[in-house]
């Protein structure tokens, strides 16, 4: 059939907005999946209502998808949009694809009816689920039924988690297990003891969804892709719903970072969703490059606080929503029959798990508990000390606790500072150590640890007590300090910990 035997149905009221009128075309294939490439054996009509469309950059990708299974011609309906963008035309013009405009009152079912007898089993499955998923969608179906009404219409079973082994739709008895086979594969699909795992949408696996699939569908993965493309779509969904929640967000940390009227921070609070008197945690968030000092480096392209952003509200729920900036993704977080222990205790557990994603490091600041507007900038820059610890630290969950320490000011003073520090102090240690099998730096961090009791180090090391006043008088010999006073007993202490 050509496209021109459609154009010329009068009451269809197609249009041709670019390409050969004369393409020929074998089948029809409906379809919002961002990416259809892998369910279309070419030849087809493709109808699509282009809830795929997020930005105009999704166009060139959403064609070229389509141009490298060899479509035969896009027809685009205005049902979703109320227009066919410029970027959707234009896409189809450069790539020399035929694109036809299906008007808002005509369904892809009564243009689909045309060919059916043509159609395969599997394309009449195609169209019948496809009707199913937008008939769901535009009655504002929430994900777990979504999920439900595709996976049934696949024959497949299983759940969706988050890369932090949180699940998010359906059940898993170890939750865990298929995020981390996420995180390390090399690609995926993949299999993970009785299921086989694919990636949910194209983002950064720190702050990925995972399909867990029941069984062995390695040798009919398109059922799987399908499934994960259907619950990316949905994802895609709820994100647009949090843009206004995270601009609002970020305008409580900005104004209250620049010390606004109680006012302001008060309706700032109250658009957040807390009430005044409502305790509340503040967290900090950056994903960096495994083995870099801390900074605003990308990871994989991504930057560095908003990919924290996302991480965060993948750890704790739907509630919590990050404003991003320059110095980590910010989030406050609602103490709602919790405590801040509570909140520590996710976060450790999530990033443990995110751990296991090669040449990456994830690094959490958290306040302690907060009350009212005023405590939200305090408690902005007490999370963010608290992330610039973890960063120092190579990564991990810091609380406000640890930070009014000596860790703290470490983890301020510039690297080259420590270390020199260190070197001054310790090199000559070092070396004699490593000329005479000595142990005289592991003595002294010991005889530091147990207060400068000579019997405790003794004891602690299974040495006798002369051995260790000893080795402390050689110490001194060689650094030309007093471990009997205060002060070169701290600048060891330091010096130990900066190296």
């Amino acid at each position: 059939m050509r496209i021109s035997d459609l154009l010329a149905i009068g009451e269809l009221r197609l249009s041709l907005l670019t390409g050969d009128p004369a393409t020929e075309f074998t089948g029809v294939h409906i379809t919002d999946l961002p990416e259809p490439g892998r369910y279309l054996s070419g030849g087809e009509l493709v109808l699509t209502g282009m809830m795929w469309r997020g930005t105009p950059d999704d166009a060139a990708r959403f064609v070229a998808a389509l141009v490298d299974a060899g479509v035969a011609a896009l027809g685009a309906g205005q049902a979703w949009l109320g227009h066919i963008p410029a970027d959707v035309v234009a896409a189809c013009a450069e790539a020399g694809l035929t694109l036809i405009e299906v008007p808002t009152e005509v369904s892809f079912r009564t243009v689909a009816e045309l060919v059916v007898p043509r159609l395969s089993g599997d394309v009449r499955d195609a169209l019948g689920r496809h009707r199913r998923l937008l008939a769901a969608v535009a009655e504002g179906a929430a994900l777990p039924e979504l999920f439900a009404l595709t996976a049934a219409d696949l024959g497949v079973t299983g759940a969706v988690v988050s890369a932090s082994g949180q699940v998010i739709v359906g059940s898993l008895e170890d939750p865990v297990r298929p995020a981390r086979a996420y995180l390390t594969a090399s690609r995926l699909p993949c299999l993970a003891g009785e299921h086989t795992i694919f990636g949910v949408g194209r983002g950064h696996r720190a702050a990925g969804w995972v399909l867990a699939c029941d069984g062995d569908l390695m040798d009919r993965p398109d059922l799987g892709y399908e499934l994960a493309d259907c619950v990316a779509l949905e994802r895609s969904r709820m994100e647009e719903g949090r843009r206004v929640e995270r601009r609002l967000a970020a305008q409580l940390v900005t104004a209250a970072l620049a010390e606004a009227g109680p006012a302001e921070l008060d309706a700032g609070l109250r658009t957040c969703g807390l009430d005044a008197a409502e305790p509340y945690a503040i967290v900090n968030v950056t994903v960096l490059p495994a083995g870099r000092p801390g900074g605003p480096d990308p990871v994989g392209g991504t930057d560095a606080a908003a990919l924290g952003g996302q991480v965060v509200e993948e750890l704790l729920g739907r509630e919590v929503v990050a404003a991003v900036r320059p110095d980590g993704a910010v989030a406050l977080v609602p103490l709602r029959g919790s405590t801040v222990s509570g909140v520590t205790e996710r976060l450790r557990t999530g990033v443990e798990v995110l751990s296991a994603l090669p040449g990456t490091r994830v690094c959490v600041g958290l306040s302690g508990a907060l009350t009212g507007a005023a405590a939200v900038k305090g408690g902005a820059e007490e999370a963010g000390h608290a992330r610039r610890l973890a960063e120092a630290r190579g990564g991990g969950v810091v609380t406000s606790d640890e930070i009014y320490t000596h860790a703290l000011l470490l983890a301020t003073t510039p690297g080259d500072v420590r270390r020199s520090f260190a070197d001054r102090l310790l090199a000559p240690l070092l070396d004699y150590d490593g000329r005479h099998q000595s142990e005289l730096v592991r003595t002294l961090s010991t005889f530091l640890d147990c207060a400068g009791s000579w019997n405790a180090c003794a004891e602690r090391m299974h040495v006798h007590v002369n051995t260790v006043r000893y080795r402390i008088r050689r110490v001194e010999d060689l650094t030309g300090r007093d471990l009997s006073t205060m002060t070169d007993r701290v600048d060891f202490f330091l010096a130990l910990r900066a190296g």
